[in-house]
């Protein structure tokens, strides 16, 4: 076939299921691209290929005998190294170099749900430890680099699956999203990052089951185009025993890629209200969004009505991840590691290690409450915005990506246009959707100046997953960008 390389997801497991390839060629196809790219790119920390070889055989035998066949049936995939698992593989949560040995006996909602429509996981891609900032860096493995220039960042915590499937290694790949971690490395990597409405999709957390609430916390995907998530989002939607915020709505989007925008209202924010944001994405972002007129809807810059000043929210978003990641702490101290110890602090980045200890010992009950008033704001305004306009469309994140560090611990820009920000994540506006809950998704915008990618973000209301998913392939169709990977060179 032609080179397989370019196929997405839905053309891949196709071309398995009508016998025009079979799943065996398909998986040494990714594998020869992994093993020809990771060097330059770090995406994968852990590979299972004989695994995988196997399991493709299976694929291919199950099409020989005619069984019935999953939406995703032979197509390889892969995870992100955090809090994701599949039984003998091992989880690091995200670089930590004391739990490289630290093996899984369980398997992760997506694992299950991927696998049961036929997808084949090759390995775990890269991720910053706990997942606690907006690049992907480490202590372990060290950076994920950008395949558009690899002396800069993929973006994170998803950057090594991000990184994979602009590079041709995948079609698709896990992301979870905290804060944005799907979104972010999707706008510098030229790819689709989706994430779906608070609670249509499960997230299996233990031993707080509602974790993952505080803020909103998602298992999704990275693509390289719309057809591919909005396929992935029906495997990975719906009610899970293990889940108690997922609800039984499922809702079939395969008419999303076609259906058009025409007569919406679609509301652009260029800041956020209050996010500063680098001249360069903002120029590309501006010129995107002229596309949604061009597809029928209508377009009106807004404000969202978000007062506060940038930092109080960011640093909010950093409070509330803070009992989960001290709860982490605590629970493997009792399996025998003591990760804030003298001995094994230094797998840990120094502004992780601040927010655990610094805040974790004396945020309060009160604290907390606070802290949920202030998020609260934030759900209405965007609930007052959405009783005018069908959509929200703004910047993905606020600057370009950034250059690689030799410490293991490369984060954000500290400033923009003069103004202090956050380097974690205060870069990161996509952190409010994961306050609120609302469906949301970064497309490809275009190149900057620079030849980097900028990404757009559409956001719509509560269980509107069909609205963002239509705007999203409507602005595909009419600003296509898989042009842009022949750029990339392994």
């Amino acid at each position: 076939m032609a080179n397989l390389a370019k196929l997405s997801a839905t053309e891949t497991a196709l071309a398995i299921r009508e016998r025009r390839v079979s799943a065996s060629e398909v998986m040494e196809a990714a594998i020869a691209r992994i093993e020809a790219g990771n060097e330059k790119l770090n995406a994968f920390v852990f590979t299972a290929f004989d695994e995988a070889r196997d399991s493709a055989k299976a694929a291919d035998e199950a099409v020989a005998r005619g069984d019935e066949l999953g939406a995703l049936h032979g197509v390889p995939t892969a995870m992100k190294d955090l809090f994701d698992f599949k039984p003998g593989w091992p989880s690091t949560l995200g670089g930590i170099p004391q739990l490289k040995n630290n093996i899984a006996d369980m398997k992760c909602g997506f694992v299950e749900r991927m696998e049961a429509a036929g997808a084949i996981f090759v390995g775990k891609t890269n991720s910053p430890a706990m997942g606690y900032r907006g690049t992907t860096d480490n202590v372990a493995f060290g950076p994920t680099t950008n395949p558009f220039d690899t002396s800069r960042n993929a973006g994170g915590s998803s950057g090594g699956s991000a990184a994979a499937v602009a590079a041709g290694m995948l079609a698709v790949a896990e992301g979870t999203d905290g804060g944005g971690s799907i979104r972010i490395p999707a706008a510098w990597t030229n790819t689709v990052g989706y994430r779906a409405s608070a609670g249509r999709t499960p997230l299996l957390v233990r031993p707080n089951a509602f974790a993952n609430t505080l803020p909103y916390i998602f298992e999704g995907t990275i693509t390289r185009n719309v057809e591919d998530a909005i396929l992935s989002l029906g495997i990975l939607q719906g009610a899970h025993p293990g889940d108690p915020n997922c609800h039984q709505m499922v809702n079939d989007f395969s008419d999303a890629a076609l259906r058009g925008i025409k007569g919406m209202k679609i509301g652009y924010s260029p800041d956020l209200d209050v996010f500063p944001i680098e001249g360069e994405v903002s120029e590309v972002v501006a010129d995107a969004v002229k596309v949604f007129e061009l597809a029928g809807a209508e377009v009106e810059e807004i404000k969202i009505g978000l007062t506060r000043d940038q930092r109080e929210y960011s640093d909010i978003w950093c409070r509330l991840f803070v009992p989960i990641m001290r709860h982490s702490f605590d629970a493997i101290k009792a399996a025998g590691l003591d990760l804030l110890s003298e001995e094994h602090r230094h797998g840990l980045a120094p502004d992780l290690l601040e927010w655990v200890e610094r805040v974790g010992p004396g945020y309060s009950a009160d604290d907390l409450y606070r802290d949920l008033s202030v998020r609260s704001e934030v759900f209405d305004a965007y609930q007052a915005t959405f009783a005018k306009y069908d959509l929200i469309v703004s910047p993905t994140v606020s600057a370009m990506p950034v250059k690689n560090t030799a410490d293991g611990n490369t984060k954000g820009p500290s400033e923009i246009n003069g103004v202090e920000i956050d380097p974690l994540i205060g870069w990161c506006p996509t952190f409010l959707t994961n306050f609120t809950g609302h469906p949301c998704v970064s497309v490809p915008a275009g190149l900057g100046a620079s030849g980097l990618p900028v990404g757009l973000h559409i956001a719509g209301r509560r269980q509107a997953d069909g609205d963002v998913l239509a705007a999203a392939a409507a602005f595909e169709r009419l600003r296509p960008w898989s042009q842009h990977y022949s750029r990339i060179s392994l």
